[in-house]
């Protein structure tokens, strides 16, 4: 396994997990959007072919999901790369949702 470095860039309405391999010139990214109050959604997932092969787009899912359980948000999974992540992974369930947020 690749040693992979990722960091969260924060918006007030949108973000980023990035993530670099040491040695390598090349940034993988995970985006998402604030879509209400504790929900996220994860917009995309760009791994460049440096990267590709080494594990970094399921690093960032897994970053994101222990991020979620840290931080206390749901994401609703629009990327299709997240959506075939989580749908592997049952014991993520609680922190994936199809819905947006709703204003009490």
């Amino acid at each position: 396994m690749a040693d992979i470095t990722i960091t969260k860039e924060d918006g007030a309405r949108r973000g980023r997990y990035a993530a670099r391999v040491g040695g390598i010139d090349a940034e993988a990214e995970l985006t998402f959007t604030h879509r209400g109050p504790g929900i996220i959604s994860a917009d995309h997932t760009g791994v460049p072919d440096a990267l590709g092969g080494q594990g970094v787009g399921k690093a960032l899912v897994e970053f994101m999901v222990e991020d979620a359980r840290q931080a206390g948000f749901r994401i609703i999974p629009l990327c299709p790369f997240v959506r075939k992540q989580a749908a592997r992974r049952p014991e993520w369930a609680d922190l994936f949702t199809t819905q947006p947020a709703t204003n009490p």
